[in-house]
């Protein structure tokens, strides 16, 4: 018996109850330019809808069109491998967590310790090569791995030693460049000519926070005693990084003792890529080993190099963290034990944002957004329900998930 055309296409209806819908006639680009104006995450959350909406969301040239999710990434205190691997990251506009599945990887176990635009990098145990920049050290190599967790796509970087992954400061580049820094050598990879280049460093001492902006590194250097730390400002361009001479030091007479005032800072990007932000613990006093009242938040213009206050930790949440003094008086009564009572406040973030965690904070951060204004001290809220890990010093870094680049 033979089925006419409209009888076909009546069964074929029945069959697909989405084939009446509306949405399923647009033209690709109408419907691309309604996908288009979802976040991220929820224009991925429609592929499973239909097989029209699958292959609207897994066209290259849509996908890097979307706008990026900026996320912090924890790095999980304890480090564990799990038969399902994945990030716990914190999306601060909707303000929740998500997860980054990492399954995708070959590898027994991966460390994330930096990002760059819709990458990532972690570190991996990986099989010795022949041209490892560390001959001694073949049997414990370790590589860098960049990828996309939402393409699932990856590449592994040339081995290194084991040493650099304990002892080096990992910063993402712009093309796919990485600079890995410790207290003596720093090394340079760019995916042409695909190798490590290795340069001495000519700084006083062993870098603290090193970040990359503005085309250039910038490091906290301690130029003080043994028993009295002193810190200076150093940077160094991206170019300069082989050069005798490249790094130096930033000072202005009229700073002052703007880096006495600090215990233990640590630099972060600012909003808008020309502020810089030094973050510490703020003195109660010039005594030595004194004990910190709050944490002071100041930022760096880079075009008119001045100083300004950008935010200071309230009193009532300092203390949950295990310190904090509301009058001179308090710090002299409790003396000697103060100073050790100080519980370390790690201190992460980026783009004007930053978060604090220790180890008497419990599953949640403390997090801090940058005003608008010099006058605007910044908005201050804790984030709970931290997932799967009640307690620990947390670390973590910001990560723009995309499309934008592939490993």
């Amino acid at each position: 018996m033979r089925i006419s055309r409209a009888a076909e296409d009546e069964v074929a209806a029945e069959a697909d109850p989405a084939a009446e819908c509306p949405i399923q006639l647009l033209p690709q680009d109408v419907l691309h330019n309604v996908l288009g104006r979802l976040p991220l995450y929820q224009a991925l959350a429609c592929r499973p809808v239909s097989r029209l909406f699958l292959d609207a969301l897994s066209s290259p040239p849509f996908l890097s069109s979307l706008p990026s999710l900026r996320l912090l990434v924890l790095r999980h205190p304890r480090a564990a491998s799990s038969p399902h691997p994945s990030l716990h990251a914190f999306d601060p506009s909707f303000r929740r967590w998500i997860r980054l599945p990492l399954s995708f990887l070959p590898f027994p176990s991966a460390s994330p310790v930096t990002a760059s635009p819709s990458l990532l990098y972690l570190w991996v145990d990986s099989v010795p090569f022949p041209h490892s920049i560390d001959p001694a050290s073949k049997s414990q190599t370790k590589s860098l791995v960049v990828c996309n967790p939402l393409s699932g796509s990856y590449r592994l970087l040339p081995p290194l030693g084991s040493a650099w992954s304990r002892n080096g400061t990992v910063i993402a580049g712009p093309g796919g460049s990485v600079v890995i820094i410790t207290e003596l050598a720093a090394l340079s990879y760019a995916p042409c000519p695909d190798r490590w280049l290795k340069f001495p460093l000519s700084l006083p001492s062993k870098p603290r926070s090193p970040i990359m902006m503005a085309g250039s590194v910038f490091a906290l250097c301690d130029v003080g005693a043994l028993w009295r730390s002193r810190w200076k400002l150093f940077s160094c361009g991206i170019a300069d990084l082989g050069r005798a001479h490249g790094w130096a030091p930033i000072e202005r007479h009229e700073w002052g003792d703007v880096f006495d005032i600090f215990k233990r800072p640590r630099l972060l990007a600012g909003a808008g890529g020309r502020q810089l932000l030094m973050i510490g613990g703020l003195r109660s006093s010039f005594v030595l080993d004194a004990p910190c009242s709050t944490v002071l938040i100041i930022r760096l213009d880079l075009e008119t190099m001045e100083w300004d206050e950008a935010g200071t930790m309230p009193l009532e949440m300092y203390r949950c963290f295990g310190g904090g003094f509301s009058s001179p008086l308090e710090v002299v009564a409790a003396g000697a034990d103060a100073a050790g009572a100080n519980n370390k406040v790690k201190v992460f973030g980026g783009d004007g944002k930053v978060w604090f965690s220790g180890k008497k904070m419990r599953g949640k951060l403390a997090m801090w957004e940058e005003g608008v204004g010099k006058s605007d001290g910044g908005l201050w809220s804790w984030v709970d329900s931290i997932p799967e890990c009640p307690e620990g010093m947390y670390r973590g870094f910001l990560f723009d998930a995309g499309f934008t680049s592939t490993p």
